[in-house]
């Protein structure tokens, strides 16, 4: 099937770019993004979280504690962009 897309300048110059890198073709890639997405939404993110979801549980953590642990990382994260 074709489809015509309107891409917005910044994205097609990154969408080049990656083919660039790569070495795929326009094309490709663009098909590859499509099934990505698609197979994400079919799968769904409570799937895709089942393994972090285990590694919590077997952490021992209680949720309050996660909750923390995730604000420091942010935090980190946050002053090391800002660096």
């Amino acid at each position: 099937m074709a489809i015509t897309i309107n891409l917005s300048p910044s994205t097609e110059v990154r969408l080049r770019a990656l083919a660039l890198a790569t070495g795929k073709d326009v094309d490709a890639l663009v098909v590859e993004a499509v099934d990505v997405r698609l197979s994400l939404w079919e799968v769904g993110l409570r799937t895709i979280l089942v393994p972090v979801h285990e590694d919590f549980r077997k952490s021992g953590m209680t949720e309050p504690e996660l909750d923390t642990f995730l604000e420091e990382a942010l935090s980190e994260s946050r002053a090391e962009r800002k660096g």
